[in-house]
């Protein structure tokens, strides 16, 4: 039998009101569509993933509520809802350039997917899963309606290396590990950026991550997808540095309230700190996953100036 992965063993799928105090009516023309992000990524798949309709921006862009609806954005994408994405969503060649492997980091030993080269990447991308996922969540190519392969293909295309490691748990250990595979990718690709992803519960790796005086030294940003709050962020080693935040999240997510995460982002864009956050209206604690728009972010990351 096959098991459903999900960030946090929790369904996708949502049907509950938005309680989010934020204008529930909009004008159809006064919605847009977001176009693909200038940067340096080039295009892949942008009409399947980029063009999401925007019902309402502020702060300069910075801050988006974006158009979910379940009935298109998982019924009609998906060959078979939450398990298998249709194939035009895909590109299989990635898989080519994809391993399994365990580093030795340390003194520890890490399971990791890698897709890309060893060294010398243009960029490299981390992928932290939530509760109950390990390193085959961030290399499934059909689930999260193929997010993760659009991912992979566009770091691969790019000249740039995804890990995707298998966190031993979201404790000091844990962090520990991350923090170590966060050094030895930066070594290995000579200083180039790094950047550091983390969904849900994943996001308290991320957390460490932020205080840690070494680690923070290696790191490009960091991407937080449906995680919980961290009200003390910018007292961190990581806000001292500005190191780009992107946000996304949920309006309707049941684990960690979209309020509580965008209380933290105000606190930043009030300080002018680099940061984007994208709310999909009516999504669930599962939808930033799927529906995040990987090559807006690794523009933002890699356009951003950190300092």
């Amino acid at each position: 039998m096959n098991r459903r992965m999900s960030t946090d063993d929790l369904p996708q799928r949502r049907l509950a009101r938005w309680p989010i105090a934020l204008p529930l009516l909009f004008c159809l023309a006064s919605m847009a569509v977001a176009q693909p992000t200038d940067g340096p990524i080039a295009p892949f798949k942008d009409e399947l993933f980029s063009r999401q309709t925007v019902l309402e921006s502020r702060d300069g862009g910075a801050f988006e509520v974006i158009d979910y609806q379940e009935m298109r954005d998982i019924n009609g994408r998906d060959e078979e809802p939450e398990r298998r994405v249709k194939s035009a969503y895909v590109d299989l060649a990635v898989r080519r350039q994809q391993v399994n492997e365990t580093l030795v980091l340390g003194g520890t030993r890490l399971d990791v997917t890698r897709v890309g080269p060893l060294d010398d990447a243009a960029f490299t991308v981390i992928f932290i899963h939530g509760r109950g996922g390990d390193r085959r969540l961030g290399a499934n190519d059909y689930s999260f309606g193929g997010n993760f392969n659009r991912l992979k293909n566009l770091v691969l295309r790019n000249g740039g290396t995804y890990y995707a490691p298998s966190v031993p748990g979201f404790d000091p250990n844990g962090a520990a590990d991350v923090a170590a595979l966060v050094r030895a990718v930066f070594e290995h690709s000579r200083g180039r950026p790094v950047i550091l992803a983390c969904a849900s519960m994943g996001n308290f790796i991320c957390q460490s991550v932020s205080r840690d005086k070494e680690a923070v030294r290696y790191l490009k940003g960091l991407v937080v997808m449906g995680g919980p709050p961290d009200p003390g962020f910018l007292t961190t080693p990581a806000a001292k540095l500005r190191i780009p935040v992107f946000f996304s999240h949920g309006s309707d997510d049941k684990v960690y309230k979209a309020e509580e995460q965008i209380a933290v982002y105000r606190k930043m864009i009030s300080k002018a700190y680099p940061t984007l956050f994208r709310l999909y209206r009516t999504g669930g604690h599962g939808t930033p996953v799927r529906m995040s728009d990987w090559r807006e972010i690794l523009n933002f990351m890699l356009a951003a100036r950190a300092g």
